[in-house]
């Protein structure tokens, strides 16, 4: 049963952070090469400025940031501020960069939107605006980047989050330790397969929603394993546990293929390092779905269960 609702999880990324870093994904025409700096072992050539130093950030790291500049912001080329350096590992090329997003329009200080992200470093086609957030910085950073309308979107805007044709941005990113879940073994919902072609059921107990990203493998299989990047075959169904709805689910229907840098991240990490034939639980906690602000997405701020039976693996083509 994949309904239209299908378009907000786990993978309709048309309403989540990592789709509107994709060039050709969000904005106007296909991408071009301009979009995303070769991809290579060196960092950006990036500077702070006077207008991102100009930008005032608020709130806890890996939150919905308060921040405020003088408007209209008009930004001529990329600049970067570190406005918190963390102590972790510095992101390298190829990297898989666990994020939060926040970007705002230039010409009024408006929220777009804010999202978990999972970030390539160095990636082609994401745009530039975004990779700066991450580029050759400690995990625990946050930076912020103004962007000209040239660095992302092709200068075209971007209807679906409200950023004009022109318009210049600004972007907070927080770069996260790499998202790692726990085991779970308390509070754990039951699971019932039903027959062939039949959706199972998931019954949430009666708490409140877990604070943690946790899995519990349910059975391993003994198959290829699951690796960053890969296009996976798989059924799943996903549970609101504040409302204790199912919001979407493949069975009913054919399974679904989805990238594991292509989806929300609490979703993707935990296909990876898995095997084929294996069926698990996961909770997400909304910093690792669909963000903490109830307002920018239908699932934002709500905690998601998804059973998932993994089918197939495929590398990036």
């Amino acid at each position: 049963m994949n309904r239209a609702l299908r378009r907000i999880a786990p993978v309709a990324l048309a309403t989540a952070a990592a789709a509107l870093l994709l060039a050709g994904c969000a904005g106007g025409g296909d991408p071009e090469a301009t979009d995303t700096p070769a991809a290579a072992a060196d960092c950006m050539d990036l500077s702070s400025g006077a207008l991102s130093d100009g930008v005032k950030v608020e709130g806890d790291f890996g939150a919905v940031p308060k921040v405020t500049f003088d408007t209209p912001l008009e930004a001529e080329e990329l600049q970067r501020t570190i406005v918190t350096e963390g102590d972790g590992d510095v992101t390298a090329t190829g990297d898989s960069v666990n994020a939060v997003v926040s970007a705002f329009a230039g010409s009024s200080g408006t929220q777009l939107f804010s999202q978990p992200a999972t970030i390539t470093a160095g990636g082609e086609g994401v745009y530039e605006a975004f990779l700066a957030g991450i580029d050759c910085v400690p995990t625990g950073t946050r930076t912020v980047t103004v962007a000209p309308a040239s660095a992302l979107y092709d200068g075209e805007g971007n209807e679906q989050v409200g950023l004009a044709k022109g318009e210049s941005v600004v972007i907070v990113v927080d770069v996260k330790e790499p998202l790692k879940a726990k085991e779970w073994t308390e509070d754990v919902p039951e699971v019932k397969f039903g027959a062939e072609g039949e959706a199972p059921t998931v019954t949430l107990p009666d708490t409140a929603p877990p604070a943690d990203y946790q899995i519990k493998v349910l059975e391993e299989g003994d198959g290829a394993e699951v690796a960053t990047g890969d296009t996976v075959t798989l059924n799943y169904q996903g549970t609101s546990w504040d409302t204790g709805e199912v919001f979407d689910q493949s069975y009913g229907g054919d399974p679904a293929q989805f990238a594991t840098d292509q989806v929300i991240q609490g979703f993707g990490a935990a296909l990876v390092g898995q095997k084929v034939g294996t069926k698990l639980i996961v909770t997400i906690p909304p910093e690792y779905a669909y963000g903490t602000d109830k307002d920018a997405a239908e699932l934002g701020g709500q905690t998601l269960v998804f059973l998932v039976e993994i089918l197939d693996t495929a590398p990036p083509a």
